[in-house]
């Protein structure tokens, strides 16, 4: 990851942390999201995302999510180098091989 996308990917971390303090759990969700976009090529990057969407899915009782995000925190350490479909979003609402669109304002980040 070159050095804008890795300070993009972290800047999204730092607003799903602020919102995950704030228990605003949608906002955080939504940054997270931004963030597995960025990072799912480096496993630990990927890792991390997958980490606080469960932690989310935890705090709003969501055992889909849990549950999801539970077997993708494996995979992210397995496969965030050979394949990711790019654009994914990594819930557990998306399935792992959907390609999906970078959101433009993220695809300027990515090399």
């Amino acid at each position: 990851m070159h050095q804008r996308q890795y300070r993009a990917f972290h800047r999204e971390m730092a607003r799903a942390r602020r919102a995950y303090r704030r228990r605003q759990w949608r906002g955080a969700f939504y940054h997270l999201r931004r963030a597995h976009i960025l990072g799912q090529r480096r496993a630990g990057a990927h890792t991390l995302s997958h980490w606080w969407m469960l932690k989310v899915g935890g705090r709003r009782g969501d055992a889909r999510e849990v549950a999801g995000q539970s077997i993708r925190l494996l995979a992210a350490l397995l496969f965030s180098r050979p394949w990711v479909p790019e654009g994914n979003t990594g819930g557990s609402d998306v399935s792992v091989l959907r390609r999906m669109p970078v959101p433009p304002d993220l695809r300027k980040w990515m090399a």
